[in-house]
């Protein structure tokens, strides 16, 4: 079977080696071949920074320590995001079911006297201060 396989080989060589040449005979795989032999220092260069950063990486990312303590400060980040987050959405359900309980038509009068109310007010004078901000940054 062996002998098989070598006569296999010895006529695949001869036409892999006829292809290579023809290959290496075009001008542009030329053109090619001595830019890349005229870049070769560049390269290598590249290859060994590349080689040391992979090595740098690679062992940042098997540290448990350092991944344990990276989570660890994501999460004292985001804990309290998280629970403005969760207040935020608990107020508005709350507030979608009061507004659908309530069928009660508020009139000009009602309207006055919600004005008063020091929440309206606060959204309002954010409102005002974003409609100022927004005209500032059109201009």
């Amino acid at each position: 079977m062996s002998k098989l396989l070598d006569e296999d080989m010895k006529t695949v060589k001869p036409q892999g080696d006829q292809q290579l040449l023809e290959q290496l005979s075009k001008p542009e795989v030329q053109e090619s071949l001595t830019v890349l032999i005229e870049q070769l220092p560049r390269l290598t260069e590249v290859l060994i920074t590349l080689a040391d950063n992979f090595e740098t990486v690679k062992s940042l990312a098997t540290d448990e320590i350092l991944k344990e303590d990276t989570m660890n400060a994501v999460k004292e980040f985001a804990r309290p995001a998280i629970g403005t987050a969760k207040k935020v959405a608990q107020n508005v359900m709350e507030a979608k079911e009061l507004a659908e309980e309530n069928n009660e038509v508020i009139g000009v009068f009602g309207l006055m006297k919600l004005l008063k109310e020091p929440q309206v007010q606060k959204m309002l004078r954010f409102i005002q201060a974003y409609l100022q901000v927004s005209a500032q940054k059109k201009e």
